[in-house]
């Protein structure tokens, strides 16, 4: 079945600073349960590690995670939360079948999996995910924001707004 046949609901988030995108991991993350997939694109910079720190540290036990790293160079930090969290950056990745010698399969099984760089696995990327797309706003440290829900994702936007994550 193709993304475009499965249940979706979208949100537009324009102009969001620092805090908004942590408020929106924040807000994520409380909705979040295992075998979740959330896909963060943008261009370098966008702030799609910002968003999973902050997605991270919002988790149950996540405020004692000391450091969230950018994975670039190791391509996954896993965090032993619960369900545990891996964290994936696949701009480096050559090939989309390299994310299996990563622990995508466990990932996708037994955790909730943040991959940035989503586009790097091509087909497969599941189709029941959630994406959130970020690109840099009208103003400095501004962030427009799309965060699309594909699957079971697309009720949990129920409520989804700039104004809500300002409440």
């Amino acid at each position: 079945m193709p993304d475009s046949e499965l249940p979706r609901t979208a949100a537009s988030l324009p102009r969001l600073g620092l805090a908004g995108t942590q408020a929106l991991a924040a807000w994520t993350a409380a909705r979040a349960r295992i075998r979740d997939v959330i896909a963060l694109s943008g261009g370098l910079g966008a702030g799609k590690t910002e968003f999973a720190r902050a997605f991270i540290r919002a988790r149950p036990g996540g405020e004692s995670v000391s450091e969230v790293p950018s994975p670039t160079f190791t391509l996954v930090q896993v965090y032993d939360l619960a369900p545990p969290i891996w964290h994936f950056d696949l701009y480096r990745l050559s090939r989309a079948e390299d994310a299996w010698e990563l622990g995508l399969e466990e990932a996708l099984a037994d955790a909730i999996a943040l991959i940035e760089w989503p586009d790097r696995l091509g087909a497969l990327l599941p189709r029941g995910r959630l994406d959130v797309e970020l690109a840099a706003g009208p103003q400095p440290d501004s962030r427009d924001v799309t965060v699309t829900g594909y699957g079971d994702w697309a009720p949990r936007l129920a409520g989804l707004s700039a104004e809500a994550l300002r409440a």
